[in-house]
């Protein structure tokens, strides 16, 4: 049985769906058990938050959540166009781009190596505002890659929303919304790591020695 939190949240701290994310395994956490990452480091933690397109509920949580910041932290009139970044963010982005009726583009991690080297692919008038839409968030240097792809291309890149970001005020780790907004983008992100060890105590499917655990190697990212 899903457990009640005695706290309020604004839109942008979905509980909800902190707990959709644990119960579709899209977030794992298994301090005892820790995963080998590609660069061999082990890690209590893992996410994988492409899972969360095969639910349809929990899709459109998120495109509404979505679709919710767009209007009252941006503005629809702010937005010329959606894009999604290679690969995760252009499912999200084509549903929240259906939902807001706006023009879609999606961007590649690096430039095409034949053709006519494009990185940005559909149509992007010169001046467009980019509303770009990605999956997960770790340090924002990927996003930094597609904001000079979308610059380069003539539009202009100064939101980004995303389902999961690497933050913990409890960790110190807030390094992805620092380097964005150093680069003149404000992320706006449905899920952090305090809402899913929130839910996780409120839960009680962690102990506080494992908690303390994950917040071990949150704060070893900080560092």
């Amino acid at each position: 049985m899903t457990a009640t939190l005695d706290v309020k949240y604004d839109t942008l701290v979905n509980v909800n769906l902190a707990q959709q994310l644990l119960q579709t395994q899209s977030v794992q956490i298994r301090p005892g058990e820790p995963f080998r990452l590609a660069s061999g480091r082990l890690s209590p933690v893992y996410v994988d938050t492409r899972r969360l397109i095969s639910f349809p509920e929990v899709r459109r949580q998120i495109i509404e959540s979505f679709a919710q910041i767009a209007r009252e932290r941006i503005g629809i009139e702010r937005i010329d166009v959606i894009a999604g970044g290679e690969t995760a963010g252009i499912a999200y982005a084509a549903f929240l781009a259906e939902r807001l009726q706006k023009p879609m583009i999606y961007v590649r991690k690096e430039p095409k190596n034949y053709g006519k080297s494009s990185q940005v692919e559909g149509v992007l008038q010169p001046g467009q505002r980019v509303l770009l839409v990605e999956d997960l968030v770790t340090d924002g240097g990927s996003k930094l890659n597609f904001k000079r792809g979308i610059e380069t291309a003539g539009g202009a890149v100064h939101h980004c929303l995303c389902v999961f970001e690497y933050f913990s005020e409890e960790a110190g780790l807030h390094r992805a919304r620092d380097t964005l907004r150093g680069h003149g983008i404000e992320l706006h992100s449905l899920v952090t790591w305090d809402d899913v060890l929130r839910v996780a105590r409120a839960e009680k499917s962690l102990t506080e020695d494992e908690i303390a655990i994950v917040l071990g190697f949150l704060r070893e990212l900080a560092a």
